[in-house]
């Protein structure tokens, strides 16, 4: 099944669309507080589609992302007893737990670590709030990871997305199952 490299062509077109900063900032906003899709499946074919302007992609989803971080953060400082049904049944409530946990080690560190890596940077953000982590540190750390993470996939894809674009379009069905797989597993896994 060809699914994905319908999908792959359908997303390089809406990011050369004239308003996709647009959608690339409001994607990024509420990725950092609700929404599960990460905005680097925006944020990679559009610096494909536009190389030239990797930098200011990166800035908006740097800027928005952190913005969509401070809502999450006011969720957890605000209204943490609302919103636990909510975690509970969309599956997010484990991981708030552990991260929680993870601010007795890390502190700070662990924001800087979440928003630069693949975990889901939403759950830090509610439980940076609930902590009650001072906002500045918390803003800081979010700017940073965040701001490293976005920074690096456009320069990453600006760098060799022109070379590598044939060969993802010619195997990206494959990839696109692998990950379907590995994230399956993945959940199979944390589940148990």
């Amino acid at each position: 099944m060809r699914i994905f490299a319908q999908l792959y062509d359908r997303t390089l077109a809406w990011s050369a669309h004239r308003h996709a900063p647009w959608y690339l900032g409001v994607l990024s906003f509420a990725e950092s507080s609700f929404f599960p899709v990460p905005p680097d499946v925006m944020l990679a074919p559009m610096t494909l589609a536009r190389p030239e302007r990797w930098w200011r992609f990166a800035l908006i989803t740097t800027l928005a992302s952190v913005a969509g971080g401070l809502l999450g953060y006011a969720i957890g400082y605000f209204a943490i007893e609302a919103v636990t049904p909510l975690l509970q049944r969309v599956g997010w409530w484990d991981g708030y737990l552990r991260a929680t946990i993870l601010y007795d080690e890390w502190g700070v560190w662990i924001v800087f670590l979440a928003g630069f890596s693949p975990i889901p940077y939403k759950v830090f953000t509610i439980a940076s709030g609930a902590a009650a982590m001072a906002l500045l540190p918390f803003a800081a750390a979010s700017l940073v990871g965040r701001g490293c993470r976005f920074f690096l996939v456009a320069a990453l894809v600006r760098a060799v997305g022109p070379r590598i674009e044939p060969l993802l379009r010619r195997y990206i069905d494959l990839i696109g199952w692998l990950v379907v797989a590995a994230v399956l597993v993945a959940w199979l896994l944390l589940r148990g």
